[in-house]
């Protein structure tokens, strides 16, 4: 879920053998670019001031801009842990279609807590995955003058926004491929994004939403609690033997912690996970939301996440009879580590006739 997400998902999915407001850091592909959109309005009727957001292209637009595909990013990853998976070959093929990786509000390159000038840390209004969507939305039409998506998709909180966009605009893209994402926070979820908030919320320098220097100590703790639900039980037994503990847990405390604003754009961002229902949202059951759709939809779930529940993607998925891949791997919510979706996410952006409902067993369990 966190950008150390970006490490696993590496070695399984890579298996496959300038308008108005808009500022680039750089015009060559793949650069790192940023755009202005002014203030950004919220769901909740606040805004985000001079709002930037952050944004990486690859391949070429054709004439008729049919071919465009939006990935953003999954919690506090940005685009740059995503460009491996672009490319001629890879998951997205460059060849055939022009790419645009998002960084989503709060991951600290895109207007955040930790780096608003205007809203600095808990001051940073509260945003929602809608607002995620709505940000890039204005990012393709604003600013690279794109209608209309060939696709949608992302991983995690990306798949998150895959289906918010399918709901919210079904007419905006043909084919939306959720992975490891959910159109409902579970009360499961729900409550390991508390914990981690309250956990981070304890750590003494916090200082009731006014920090007063290193985050540290609970930034450190919510790591542990966040890789303890990253991977099922059976897995962390047979990686980690009881005598190697100890290296384990130092190298996740050496790897993790942060300042005010880390622990700022931490929060924000899990807030818009607890809080995302797509059924309410639209005053819906899921079925009812799911029927809004008017893309080719590809769900893909792990069966042993421990992090994004999946029953509602799966049930999302058969009100409207998508098919749902289904990856049964200890390895939870970095299946992808264990089994390689690459290809069949391939496939579905060439033809979505070619995708089935089926099951990826884990080779190694």
């Amino acid at each position: 879920m966190t950008r150390r997400l970006f490490f696993t998902l590496l070695v399984a999915l890579l298996c496959l053998s300038g308008a108005r407001n808009a500022r680039a850091q750089s015009g060559a592909q793949g650069a790192q670019q940023i755009a202005s959109l002014g203030d950004l309005k919220l769901q909740n009727g606040d805004a985000i001031r001079d709002f930037l957001i952050g944004y990486r292209t690859f391949g070429t637009l054709n004439s008729d801009k049919s071919n465009a595909i939006l990935w953003p990013t999954w919690l506090g990853g940005r685009t740059e842990d995503l460009v491996p998976f672009v490319g001629p070959g890879r998951v997205v093929d460059t060849t055939k279609y022009f790419v645009i990786l998002v960084d989503s509000i709060g991951n600290g390159l895109t207007t955040s807590p930790s780096n608003s000038k205007a809203q600095r840390w808990m001051s940073f209004p509260k945003f929602t995955i809608r607002d995620m969507v709505e940000s890039e939305r204005r990012l393709l039409t604003e600013v690279l003058q794109i209608k209309h998506l060939h696709a949608v998709m992302g991983v995690s909180m990306g798949g998150m926004q895959a289906f918010e966009w399918a709901v919210a605009y079904p007419d905006l893209m043909d084919e939306a491929i959720p992975m490891l994402g959910s159109p409902q926070s579970t009360s499961f979820d729900k409550l390991l994004w508390t914990v981690e908030i309250d956990v981070v919320e304890l750590d003494p320098a916090w200082n009731h939403g006014h920090p007063t220097g290193s985050m540290d100590r609970g930034l450190r703790a919510a790591e542990e609690i966040d890789s303890m639900n990253l991977f099922t039980p059976e897995y962390r037994v047979k990686q980690t033997a009881a005598s190697e503990f100890g290296p384990f847990v130092e190298k996740l405390r050496q790897n993790a912690g942060g300042d005010a604003g880390t622990a700022s754009d931490f929060i924000r961002q899990r807030e818009a996970i607890i809080a995302f229902d797509l059924p309410k949202e639209f005053g819906a059951t899921m079925e009812q939301a799911a029927r809004r759709l008017r893309a080719k939809l590809l769900v893909i779930v792990a069966g042993q996440d421990h992090m994004v529940n999946p029953a509602p993607a799966v049930r999302f998925a058969s009100a409207i009879g998508a098919p749902v891949v289904t990856v049964d791997s200890p390895c939870g919510h970095e299946s992808f580590r264990c089994v390689s979706v690459g290809p069949t996410v391939a496939s579905f952006l060439d033809d979505p006739s070619s995708a089935k409902t089926l099951t990826f067993d884990d080779p190694n369990p």
